[in-house]
């Protein structure tokens, strides 16, 4: 077999320009594992790449998808931490290995940084081919569509959340935009070490559907301004930590909501990215303003231990089949979604 299927972009715009249909299955190189993809979800990016990718250096047709989950099929003979029909995740950050931040531990950070899905081919194929050091054991505690989830939006968060943030147990963090897979993230992660949580959403829906992820309160940001509900409902002080990935439309009401010393870490900005900077505020209240983006391997490896000791299970929005997709991408886009969109890629 030399070919498979695969979901590719070929153009910019909408869903006319995403196609299934047969690519080459990827060629193997030395220090590479040959994963057979068993399921892989979606995020905001791919929609982004679909719309334009501009600013991110691609070819095109490229096959689309960040994150995965399979087996693997290939490796080299010597390789000792993995073997052929081992059960996988797969980082999609593919760093150079020699700059100073590689070096470091901070992949996440390198000056040459390749995502799947966006500098190169991803996971919405039957097969994807990365470095070894991308692959990591899939937590028994999950399945496949689970798995897959892990490793864009719950990652991301968790940098965020611990890396970032440095949330304590007995702290208060607000969370913007519930519903998506990030925030839910965060979200879970908050209620897991004992904080407590707070969350935004102007879908009833979704505020309801957060507190039976656990959030302490929900503010619908559609009805009454954020920033003066936090303060009734910290008796004044404000929160210790906002998680955010709206961006302009909701960076007043997050710095408002903030405690004297207070952090805010940020991994987006879909509703614009120019903000009013409010200096004033923030060297008085001496508030700590964090951009983040993604996560290291060593987070990734703890993200999974928490996994396998079913700490942490992703919340998975839809299944859709692989010839469903485009119906995947409609319902990211329309921002529907409860948690992680995941596509099947079994026949």
């Amino acid at each position: 077999m030399t070919s498979m299927r695969a979901v590719t972009i070929v153009g910019h715009g909408g869903n006319e320009v995403v196609e299934i249909g047969e690519r080459p299955i990827p060629v193997r190189g030395r220090g590479q594992a040959l994963v057979r993809v068993r399921a892989a979800g979606l995020n905001r990016v791919d929609l982004y790449m679909r719309d334009s990718g501009a600013g991110i250096t691609h070819e095109l047709p490229q096959i689309m998808g960040l994150d995965g989950a399979g087996e693997v099929v290939e490796v080299d003979a010597d390789e000792t931490r993995l073997k052929v029909g081992d059960a996988v995740v797969i980082h999609p950050g593919i760093g150079c290995g020699r700059c100073e931040f590689c070096l470091a531990g901070e992949h996440v950070l390198c000056t040459s940084m390749k995502f799947l899905g966006e500098h190169r081919d991803g996971t919405l194929a039957e097969f994807v081919c990365v470095p070894v050091e991308n692959v990591f054991a899939k937590p028994a505690t999950l399945d496949w569509a689970e798995a897959a989830a892990l490793s864009t939006a719950p990652l991301t968060a968790w940098r965020m959340v611990f890396g970032k943030a440095a949330l304590k147990s007995h702290e208060t963090a607000l969370i913007f935009g519930i519903g998506g897979a990030v925030s839910a993230s965060a979200l879970l992660f908050a209620k897991m070490i004992g904080a407590r949580a707070i969350v935004t959403s102007r879908d009833p829906e979704k505020l309801a559907w957060a507190e039976t992820l656990g959030a302490d309160a929900g503010i619908d940001g559609a009805r009454e301004p954020i920033s003066r509900r936090v303060m009734e409902l910290t008796g004044g002080r404000g929160v210790d930590v906002v998680i955010e990935n709206v961006g302009a439309a909701v960076w007043g009401e997050a710095l408002k909501s903030l405690v004297r010393g207070g952090r805010i870490v940020t991994c987006g900005a879909t509703s614009g990215d120019m903000p009013p900077a409010d200096l004033r505020r923030l060297f008085i209240r001496q508030l700590q303003v964090f951009g983040s983006t993604h996560g290291s391997f060593e987070e990734f490896r703890a993200l999974l231990a928490v996994c396998e000791r079913g700490l942490f299970r992703p919340p998975i929005d839809r299944r859709f089949a692989f010839a469903d997709v485009h119906a995947a991408l409609d319902r990211l886009e329309a921002g529907r979604q409860f948690g992680k969109i995941v596509v099947d890629q079994d026949p």
